[in-house]
């Protein structure tokens, strides 16, 4: 997995969640999103999982996957890097 894999996906969660004023040095790449992280909630997942598929062509088959591919920034990436098309 590389670091711009890593960039792109802290990108995308910016975008998708049209977080103003923050840029992709800003997400720790190691930190929880939701809770006490990045702050998320259940319809920032939802949102993230519409991002995946459309910038990745990754899919995220249930709320299972979900909570281990949206524990961090480097889990999504490694799950990106190892479910993309």
């Amino acid at each position: 997995m590389s670091d711009e894999l890593i960039t792109q996906v802290k990108q995308m969660i910016i975008d998708a969640l049209r977080i103003d004023g923050m840029a992709p040095a800003d997400i720790d790449t190691d930190a929880s999103l939701f809770g006490e992280g990045l702050g998320l909630d259940s319809i920032d997942a939802l949102q993230l999982v519409v991002a995946m598929e459309k910038d990745f062509g990754v899919v995220v088959p249930d709320a299972a996957t979900g909570t281990k591919v949206f524990a961090s920034v480097r889990s999504m990436a490694d799950y990106i890097a190892t479910n993309r098309k």
